[in-house]
């Protein structure tokens, strides 16, 4: 069985976190050469590049930087331990990584997470935002814990990544109060040669769009296209354009951006997911998240059933004796 230098992997964390071998041979009180060679015979135990030269500057490599990352945890934990044992509190909370997909709209990602950090033990929540291909490379290396996407895991990843279905929505689309009023009445037929802004063609919901228009023979004038959904609908605000969002925050989009529902449809759908490299979700913040989805952000609405029996008897009442 192979095991692990620690001190090598202490010499090279050291290195990093000073920025030198200089400042971490001081830090260490060895000679430069001493942790120079310790750290060349950490890379040939590993058989990888972890530092490499640039003039006088040491630069990490990508293997590097994932070799950091695990040693920041081992030290990390390290510290932990020793200040369990002496009776300290750590203070530590426990880390969920997540990964964003640009795509996903940002109240969206909001709810989502924002039991996370609500919980009774908070984590420690980190969020990175990104494209989708490349934010499931960083689940491979373990440095996110979960993404959440619009899309489903690519079949040509290389990594084996599992789709969690989080939710899905239909489609609301707004306005500024004065034009939402105009085009109200007759939706959808009212958005033909209507100034709009849509999410730009790489991404699903736009693809969905432009089914609907087809089929609805709507041709929308596109005023604009965005990539980020908190910049399309900034842009909405202005009041010069439609937009559309997930019916599923039409709320929160109402009152972030001061606009007004046009019309619905649930012919246009959008699904989220979260992605992750197990296959039954254990992290307990990613059970969070979908505990989250499912009875919040994109629970159903109750239907309007019958009226309970008391009103009802009520309202008996009342008409008999009027």
């Amino acid at each position: 069985m192979e095991w692990l230098n620690y001190h090598h992997l202490l010499y090279f964390w050291t290195v990093v976190r000073e920025g030198s071998i200089s400042r971490a041979a001081a830090h260490l009180r060895l000679a430069q050469p001493t942790v120079s060679a310790q750290v060349r015979q950490f890379e040939r135990s590993l058989g990888e590049t972890l530092l490499e030269r640039r003039g006088r500057q040491v630069v990490v490599t990508e293997v590097g930087r994932l070799v950091f990352r695990y040693a920041e945890e081992i030290f990390g934990l390290g510290k932990e331990l020793q200040e369990t044992l002496k009776g300290h509190p750590t203070g530590r909370a426990p880390r969920l990584r997540v990964g964003v997909a640009d795509a996903v709209p940002k109240l969206i990602v909001f709810r989502l997470l924002r039991t996370v950090t609500e919980r009774e033990t908070p984590m420690h929540l980190s969020c990175h935002e990104g494209q989708p291909e490349i934010l499931v490379a960083q689940l491979a290396t373990h440095t996110l814990d979960v993404v959440i996407s619009d899309q489903p895991a690519p079949a040509h990843a290389r990594v084996k990544v599992f789709s969690h279905l989080l939710g899905e929505s239909g489609t609301t689309f707004f306005a500024a109060a004065p034009l939402a009023r105009r085009l109200r009445r007759g939706f959808p037929a009212s958005l033909d040669q209507v100034p709009m802004l849509v999410p730009t063609s790489t991404t699903a919901l736009r693809r969905a769009l432009d089914q609907w228009f087809e089929a609805e023979r709507l041709t929308p004038v596109i005023a604009g296209e965005f990539e980020d959904q908190a910049l399309l609908k900034a842009f909405g605000e202005s009041g010069r354009a439609v937009f559309p969002a997930p019916t599923a925050i039409a709320r929160e989009v109402c009152r972030h951006y001061g606009v007004v529902t046009v019309g619905q449809t649930s012919a246009v759908r959008e699904r989220y997911y979260a992605l992750s490299v197990e296959r039954r979700v254990t992290h307990p913040g990613v059970v969070a998240i979908s505990a989250t989805a499912r009875g919040d952000v994109f629970a159903r609405p109750k239907p309007a059933g019958r009226r309970p029996a008391r009103r009802r008897q009520r309202a008996g009442a009342r008409s008999a004796a009027s």
